[in-house]
């Protein structure tokens, strides 16, 4: 590192939000199951906060010693579905408690793990923490729920897609008081990783370690001023090349902050998610530097292109930098919470189909989408199945965060506050795929999942 490379840093981080956005603590519950729901829940809230006493205070002490800021602080756990699954019979919403309770207990932003993996089919406890997340996504704050209900390898379960329209639905209509938050905090995988740090969808995976730390670090911003400053005569190759050296240096930043948490909590480091989260923040956004490319804005032909070119440079910069990355590591495109994208949607530029062709090249998928209130489940449904089949297609990580603004209709707005930002409701298909949801089952996986 030079004198120039560490000012650059500097620069970066007061100027052009540069920031670690989450330190999250995996943390594996398989030893807590047991017959008896009461002693199991409690076993769950006392290994959280045994584990995750100090993790605050360590990314507090860490920000201020090397003036690098860290956002959220957060958990992952064992889907509750397996740890549910030692005391059928039982409602998981106990469990969905202790997370919330302990994440209190702690000091973090929120818990992820309230989840079910269910793309080969439904198990003891599967079905049941499925039922429950409605319920228990309005009775907490803080947990966060996911469902993976497709894989490259499985297919996807068609049954469980059909289900989770409904659960969705649910979601929002039980925290229609708050914003339809609860689905904000639900979202349903196709090819979901196990060490994903970031919300709503982080889970601890059954092959991770007792307990890890991950870190995800986000540099929007940082990306949009390096095409800004370098002016309008750079080729795509070369501003291919540009974002890849910007995400060297920005993923060099989150390895030091999780190499120093790791030692610090004395417990074993897993990966950097080198993905780029947006934020509300003006200039903290994807879409411009989507827009930086050429584009007259997001959503206008070529931007499946740029975002690919986006995609794929932030991704070998980030290897080059660091031997354990993971999670999602790409570009981010969540509506609600990308400034930029907010703009896009309300102008009518950016539309839900054109978010769809985006997912095949993004890391994730439909992320964080207000849509209309009467959208029925089947259509919601059928949102999920569209990107489902992105994913398992073409072996990548695609997700559906949708939010039905009860009581709203298209060009109407939401606002979640925070992170979680605003934006309007966008206009879907009212063509209704229920005949097709209604058949049940399940595609069948992919002649790509044979590579054995």
């Amino acid at each position: 590192m030079n004198t120039n490379e560490i000012l650059e840093t500097i620069e970066m981080i007061d100027n052009e939000n540069l920031d670690v956005r989450t330190i999250t603590m995996g943390i594996s519950l398989l030893d807590c199951a047991g017959p008896d729901p009461e002693a199991a829940a409690q076993k769950v809230y006392d290994k959280i906060c045994r584990y995750a006493e100090n993790l605050v205070k360590t990314g507090e002490d860490i920000s201020r010693q090397y003036g690098i800021p860290i956002i959220n602080k957060r958990i992952s756990v064992t889907p509750i579905a397996i740890v549910a699954g030692a005391c059928p019979g039982a409602s998981p919403v106990r469990f969905a408690k202790a997370l919330d309770r302990a994440a209190r207990t702690v000091g973090v932003n929120f818990i992820g793990g309230y989840s079910a993996l269910v793309q080969k089919g439904f198990g003891p406890g599967d079905y049941a923490l499925i039922e429950s997340i409605p319920e228990a996504l309005s009775e907490t704050e803080l947990v966060c729920s996911s469902v993976n209900i497709g894989s490259t390898k499985a297919g996807i379960n068609m049954d469980a897609v059909g289900k989770m329209g409904k659960i969705v639905r649910q979601a929002a209509e039980l925290t229609a008081d708050r914003e339809c938050i609860g689905a904000a905090k639900l979202v349903v995988f196709c090819n979901a990783p196990e060490d994903n740090p970031f919300m709503a969808g982080a889970f601890h995976g059954p092959g991770e370690p007792d307990c890890v730390i991950n870190v995800g670090v986000s540099g929007p911003g940082v990306v949009r001023a390096a095409i800004q400053k370098s002016g309008g005569g750079l080729t795509l190759t070369e501003i291919a090349e540009l974002i890849k050296r910007t995400a060297f240096k920005i993923t060099r930043m989150g390895q030091l902050v999780a190499q120093e948490a790791s030692r610090r909590l004395n417990m074993p480091f897993g990966i950097v998610d080198l993905s780029l989260a947006p934020t509300p923040a003006i200039g903290d956004s994807v879409a411009y530097i989507l827009e930086g490319m050429g584009l007259e804005q997001c959503g206008a032909h070529g931007t499946t292109a740029a975002l690919a070119l986006l995609n794929d440079a932030v991704k070998k910069g980030g290897v080059m930098a660091s031997s354990s990355v993971g999670g999602l590591s790409g570009a981010f495109i969540p509506v609600t919470e990308d400034a930029g994208m907010i703009a896009a949607a309300r102008s009518g530029c950016l539309t839900l189909s054109k978010l769809e062709a985006m997912t095949a090249v993004c890391s994730v998928g439909l992320d964080m989408i207000v849509i209309p209130g009467d959208a029925t489940p089947e259509i919601i449904s059928g949102i999920i199945a569209d990107e489902a089949a992105i994913g398992m297609v073409n072996s990548k990580t695609t997700a559906v965060r949708v939010i039905p603004a009860i009581g709203k209709q298209a060009g109407e707005e939401l606002d979640f506050g925070g992170l979680l930002g605003q934006g309007p409701v966008m206009p879907v298909n009212t063509a209704s795929p229920a005949g097709f949801i209604g058949r049940g089952g399940k595609i069948p996986a992919p002649l790509q999942s044979l590579k054995n």
